[in-house]
């Protein structure tokens, strides 16, 4: 089970930081992401970190101001969000999966988390 926390209001511009964790005790140190999805509109992949934290993989419109990192515990992951633009604003929603591949970033998770709200003010 995913818990996710950190969502909020911010102004453009301004830096929101989500974490999440997976409760429930496992052995598997799984891929840990991120999607998001805005009214209207369908849930798109974010970012995603491999097991190590060895690779990161980024959406192209967040690049250079999303950074995802790994905690110290296992399953944990954090988002840092800065520079947060308008179309930033959606719900987020932590995901995990065994392994990464390409079906990764269509939504093809083991685990997702409820979402938590970003919501960016101009």
């Amino acid at each position: 089970q995913l818990q996710a926390s950190g969502g909020g209001l911010v102004q453009a511009g301004g830096s929101l930081r989500l974490s999440c964790a997976a409760s429930g005790g496992t052995d598997y140190n799984y891929v840990m992401g991120w999607f998001r999805q805005a009214p209207g509109k369908e849930r798109e992949f974010v970012a995603a970190i491999s097991r190590t934290a060895s690779r990161t993989y980024y959406a192209d419109s967040v690049k250079g101001r999303f950074t995802i990192s790994r905690g110290n515990e296992k399953n944990t992951v954090s988002l840092q969000m800065n520079s947060l633009k308008p179309e930033d604003a959606a719900v987020y929603y932590c995901a995990a999966r065994l392994y990464y591949d390409g079906s990764f970033r269509m939504g093809i998770v083991d685990h997702w988390g409820p979402g938590t709200q970003v919501t960016v003010s101009a």
